[in-house]
């Protein structure tokens, strides 16, 4: 019963998990680290590899850097060329993103893509209301600066946008990108279904040959 409540209310497996052990019973999701998990993880890596040049990356629930594909690395080091002293691993894309010193510095629309990552992760804390990291995360990221006050201001997009994009200033020059994001369907280890892959799209033709020649350039025997 408390598994067939789990699947109707749509409860994450994770807090399924949580409803069977609190009812006296064991978890019924495994919960494997990825590099455990070989066949999916090439499968991943197939993916990630194939979705060049644009970027691509993995995630975990609590936004944690799991997997970049090359054009993922190369934009990191675009923005960050030396290692900025308050990133500590893992990287977390959302304290990247919102950390005053972080993405923000690059970005020509912040406050429109920083309020669309905000209603993400709030969204995801209130969905993993036992995950103390998610909500530690969620409570650092509102600290910072310009973010707190994105919570009362923002009110969603406006009518006539199809979607949020996110417009960087790389090499002098603006690229903008939007994402899709894809999960494995019908997995019921943790580690699998909590992963999430975040595939970037350039927004236009422009974007899309000026994201194409920086990955070029750094590819070419110059470069290296």
């Amino acid at each position: 019963m408390v598994t067939h409540l789990g699947l109707v209310l749509d409860i994450p497996p994770r807090e399924r998990n949580l409803m069977l052990v609190t009812a006296g019973h064991a978890p019924s999701n495994t919960e494997t680290p990825l590099g455990d998990l070989d066949e999916v993880s090439g499968v991943i890596d197939t993916m990630l590899d194939a979705h060049m040049p644009n970027m691509a990356i993995v995630v975990d629930r609590q936004w944690n850097l799991v997997r970049t594909n090359a054009a993922g690395g190369l934009f990191t080091s675009l923005m960050f060329p030396a290692p900025p002293s308050w990133i500590e691993p893992p990287l977390n894309i959302m304290r990247l993103s919102l950390h005053p010193e972080g993405l923000r510095r690059h970005m020509l629309n912040w406050d429109r893509t920083a309020g669309a990552l905000l209603r993400r992760l709030q969204r995801d804390a209130q969905q993993h209301p036992h995950d103390d990291s998610l909500q530690t995360l969620l409570d650092d990221v509102l600290a910072y600066p310009d973010v707190g006050s994105l919570r009362s201001a923002d009110r969603g997009p406006r009518p006539d946008e199809l979607l949020v994009p996110a417009t960087y200033l790389l090499a002098g020059e603006p690229v903008s990108f939007f994402t899709t994001i894809a999960r494995i369907g019908d997995a019921h280890d943790l580690t699998l279904a909590e992963l999430r892959i975040e595939t970037f799209w350039p927004l236009d033709a422009d974007s899309s040959d000026r994201w194409t020649r920086l990955v070029n350039t750094a590819a070419s025997p110059q470069a290296s």
